[in-house]
């Protein structure tokens, strides 16, 4: 007990011969400064710079932080990706944007639906798409709100969200029920 304290004040582990100092390897302690360089880029937006920092990493045996590196690599990846990506249409650029609501890219999809309304203000399917967003991410007041607009603009999306499970989270919010069945209240 004795020794865990000391060895936690002073970073050194006591033997019968005395302290050691804990070793330092310098092909790890350069790794890791690579490795926070790369994370710094990423964070400030150089993701080039980021993912050929990583991808120098991986090709150097990174060891241990080999997953954690693919994972930073593959957010890299979809970013540079995601800026290259065109569309012909808004329908297009509303498929692009459910796919990723369906693979969990929620903050990205959202920036396309918002994108199709700052072009086309009456696209009732991007409403509806944020709408199912929302319901998603537990976010009943904004679900409501996007639905609501939805409907308003294309009566048929009333019909639409009656059988879509997307919106299962919903249906125990009597505005929710109230909003798609109007016949019933």
């Amino acid at each position: 007990m004795k020794e865990a304290r000391e060895k936690k004040a002073t970073g050194k582990a006591r033997t019968l011969a005395g302290h050691i100092k804990p070793s330092v390897d310098p092909a790890r302690a350069q790794l890791l400064h690579h490795y926070e360089s790369a994370i710094k880029l990423l964070q400030e937006g150089k993701v080039e710079k980021a993912k050929i920092a990583f991808e120098a990493m991986l090709k150097n045996n990174a060891s241990d932080l080999s997953e954690r590196i693919r994972v930073h690599l593959s957010a890299c990846n979809r970013q540079i990706n995601q800026k290259n990506v065109s569309f012909a249409t808004l329908e297009e650029r509303y498929d692009y944007a459910i796919s990723l609501v369906n693979t969990g890219y929620y903050d990205d999809a959202r920036e396309h639906l918002e994108a199709i309304l700052k072009a086309n203000a009456s696209a009732d399917f991007a409403y509806y798409g944020l709408a199912v967003l929302e319901s998603l991410t537990s976010r009943s007041e904004a679900c409501l709100q996007h639905l609501s607009e939805a409907i308003r603009l294309n009566p048929h999306n009333r019909i639409q969200a009656r059988s879509d499970s997307d919106f299962q989270d919903m249906a125990d919010d009597p505005r929710f029920t109230e909003l798609l069945y109007p016949e019933v209240a």
